[in-house]
Order: C-alpha cells, then structure tokens, then sequence
C-alpha cells in the first residue's frame, strides 16, 4: 500500500492541495503588492501600479520585515516570514482578538498588528477585506475573517511556519499601530506683532524764551 503526502498551501490567495515535491519554491514565490491610493484605498495586486496614479506602494514583504529589523531571526523563520509575512488586525475590548494575540505570540509567529479604532480605521479595513470584522488576519495574500484556532493553524503550517516557537530569548515584538494613521494639522503662523510704538511728539510751537532767546528747537 502505498500513501502520497499531502499538504495545504495557501498560494495566491486560495487554499491549494500539492502532493509531496511540487511545492512552488522559493524563487517561485510570487510577489504581493500593497497599494494604497490617493484616496486612501488600500488594494493588494502581484503587479505593481503605473507611476502615474500616484499610488504608494510597498512590497507585502515589508511588514514582517519590521519585526525581524533588528533581530537575527532562524533562517527557515526569515525566509517564511519573507514569503508569507503575518499582519493582525485587532480592536479594543475584543476578547477574540485577544486569543488570536495569544495564539500567534505562543506559537513564535513574528507579526505586525494594526488597531482598528476610528472611523477611519474602520473604512480602511472594509476596503481591505470587504468587511468590518475583527479579528482579521493575512498570512501573505491569505486573508482569514474571525479567529478559528484549527483554521489559523492550518493556513499557517501550509505556509511553512514552525509549529512551535524558535525565536530567540531576545526577540522582541513591534508594538501595535493604528491601520490608518492621521498626519497631525499644523496650526497656521501667526505673524510677530509689531510692538505698538508711542505717537510722535507734536512740535514744539513755544518761541524765543529767556533762557532761549533763539526759540531753538530740538
């Protein structure tokens, strides 16, 4: 009797089952955009937009980047997180985004964490997943709705992460940061007041006296 190894891998953006030995390799990897136009729409795409929009666009690798940026991290983490970088979304007072926290700091996942707290905040992440649930999470293009250990799990081994933590003892993770952030309006300048200067003295109209017989004004 013989058994074929099968694996889940969540490869652009769906969930796909390989047989052992045809899993894409790293080279074949393919590249995920994130592009935030000018109107603040935030859109993910694996080519990136012509220069004329305007857009920002920022590689997907970039956010696990940040946890990792002054850290050595194992080489088999580094490369997965480069492939498949994790983003949480969470809010306050969300008891299930707190397990989901949990579940990713317990299992060594290096992640960045986006808060979900204003308005603004709120309308981005409909725009991102095409709803306003948290918690919410990316596992590169992979986007999963709610928290669901076994589901978090199984999207995650396909990705490649350890099923257990090798992060080092000083690793340490990036503090959270609001998923839109609000430039600070600058008050306007005042200009200096000019100092109020007394009014000239009226002229002296006093003519010759005794003891200026000239009437010499000064």
């Amino acid at each position: 009797m013989t058994s074929t190894a099968i694996k889940f891998v969540a490869f652009n953006g769906l969930l796909v089952v390989l047989a052992a030995g045809v899993f894409p390799s790293p080279s074949q990897a393919q590249q995920v955009y994130r592009i935030v136009g000018p109107d603040g729409k935030v859109t993910f795409s694996d080519q990136p937009p012509p220069p004329s929009t305007h857009a920002k666009v920022t590689s997907s690798t970039s956010e696990a980047g940040i946890a990792a940026a002054n850290i050595s991290l194992p080489f088999e983490l580094r490369k997965v997180a480069g492939q498949y970088p994790v983003t949480l979304y969470s809010g306050d007072n969300c008891g299930p985004c707190a397990s989901a926290r949990a579940m990713l700091t317990t299992r060594g996942i290096p992640f960045s964490e986006k808060t979900v707290t204003t308005s603004e905040d709120g309308q981005a992440l409909q725009r991102l997943s095409g709803d306003n649930s948290l918690p919410f999470l990316t596992i590169g293009s992979q986007q999963l709705k709610g928290f669901s250990d076994a589901e978090w799990t199984q999207f995650l081994d396909a990705a490649g992460y350890p099923k257990s933590s090798v992060l080092p003892a000083s690793y340490r993770q990036t503090p959270a940061t609001p998923l839109v952030t609000v430039a600070p309006s600058v008050p306007a300048v005042r200009s200096a007041a000019r100092p109020t200067l007394p009014p000239p003295a009226a002229p002296s109209t006093a003519g010759p006296t005794a003891d200026n017989p000239a009437g010499i004004r000064f």
